[in-house]
């Protein structure tokens, strides 16, 4: 039995939503640990195509109990209308906890996101305006409400009061706005938490004792390294931390109860929003990798930015994750490609690097060196083994598990579970 961690190794959007759902039929307990309705997992089982945005991708089965931890950031209309999609189509949400230590995204928060982003004018985060960055603002500055606050009356009515009265003034006397009615949000607030309530209790006491009875516990991150907001393109990161070592955090277990770490990388990849990108194609290649891939944000819509993979912001990944292994999605957006480009090294003001720096400056003057590949040019959609691969193919995962310095255990050709190749038993 183990506790594994599953993280998005590129800049998100790296089919971690399939991933775990393959990986959860042999995990007893799924656990989401940071980020909010920012994010999105799409899942496509037997029962059809699924948008999930706060609950763990392990919600499908029945006899998993799925957790919300404390590093989330939640919004509880949209947790509740994401449980009333599930429940209308007979998912049951009955092993769903919620932690009472996790922060809430308030009615005030997405107004103020829309605001600080229209500020910004076209310096912009790009963020997605889902009052997610404003939610740990107030966390951090000790004045944001908990989910044990919000299903307390008496504690919530005395925040609110406070709170909106405080917000208030940043409405209406910085960015001319109306302000908010204090009673009204009261009852929105009170109503959400006294729906939420049966779910929420204390995961971290769930986890420990999950963990001591030797269950299969799978570790779901949202967003991903690039993003992190300490080894991410800042300041074009999240709010929170994506990356492993944020999972201990964001539930409450000691980081020595982590067993291994899996990276989920697509076979090629895509950002969302502002921020260098060095292997960004913006021609042809691009668009059709967009159009094969699918690559338009599930959380957003808006269409992802694609390139060629880029090995140096991979070997990033490894290293600041301690990835144990790789996963690698979408391989079958390359089938038709005559050649496929990979990222080596950059070539910064004339030297060659093959690190990520931390000035957003010096990142963006960053030119890949390519590595040039045969494609297969052949489909591998019903390839269920290694073997069943093309020639070429293998040799692309052969290349990109040596350039990046981890093994591959899971291959995806499809979105669905059973276009999963298993490579290795990711849970040891």
């Amino acid at each position: 039995m183990a506790v594994l961690v599953v993280v998005g190794a590129q800049w998100g959007d790296e089919g971690k939503g399939g991933v775990v759902d393959h990986l959860a039929t042999q995990a007893q307990v799924v656990a989401r640990y940071q980020g909010g309705t920012n994010t999105g997992h799409t899942v496509v089982n037997d029962r059809g195509t699924f948008r999930l945005h706060l609950v763990p991708a392990g919600i499908f089965d029945p006899e998993i109990t799925c957790v919300i931890g404390s590093g989330v950031v939640i919004d509880p209309g949209e947790l509740l209308e994401e449980i009333g999609q599930l429940t209308s189509v007979g998912v049951s949400v009955e092993r769903l906890m919620v932690s009472d230590r996790a922060h809430v995204v308030m009615p005030y928060h997405p107004i103020l996101d829309r605001l600080e982003e229209a500020e910004r004018g076209a310096a912009n985060l790009g963020t997605t305006l889902r009052g997610v960055g404003p939610a740990y603002e107030d966390k951090v500055a000790r004045c944001g409400v908990r989910m044990c606050d919000l299903i307390d009356e008496v504690v919530l009515r005395e925040q609110v009061k406070e709170l909106v009265a405080r917000k208030n003034k940043l409405l209406t006397v910085y960015y001319g706005q109306a302000p908010l009615n204090v009673d009204e949000v009261y009852e929105q607030c009170r109503d959400y938490g006294q729906r939420l309530k049966p779910h929420v209790t204390d995961t971290s006491v769930l986890l420990h004792k999950a963990i001591c009875h030797h269950q299969n516990v799978l570790i779901e991150g949202a967003q991903a390294t690039l993003l992190d907001l300490d080894y991410g393109t800042y300041p074009y990161v999240t709010s929170s931390s994506p990356t492993a070592g944020g999972a201990a955090a964001g539930l409450g277990i000691g980081p020595t109860r982590i067993d291994r770490v899996l990276g989920v990388f697509k076979a090629y990849i895509t950002r969302v929003g502002a921020g260098p990108f060095p292997t960004e194609q913006i021609n042809e290649i691009g668009q059709e990798l967009r159009e094969r891939g699918g690559e338009y944000g599930t959380t957003t819509g808006r269409p992802r930015r694609c390139g060629w993979f880029d090995a140096v912001a991979a070997r990033h990944a490894v290293r600041i994750n301690g990835m144990d292994a790789a996963a690698i999605t979408k391989l079958d957006v390359l089938d038709d490609f005559p050649s496929i480009h990979i990222c080596t090294a950059y070539r910064l003001d004339g030297e060659v690097i093959d690190y990520v720096p931390a000035s957003l400056a010096a990142y963006s003057r960053c030119e890949p060196i390519w590595e040039t590949l045969a494609g297969w040019q052949a489909s591998t959609s019903d390839a269920r083994s290694l073997a069943d691969l093309p020639v070429n193919a293998q040799r692309y995962l052969s290349c990109l598990s040596d350039l990046i310095g981890c093994p591959i255990d899971l291959v995806s050709v499809g979105s669905h579970r059973r276009q999963t190749i298993v490579v290795r038993s990711s849970f040891g």
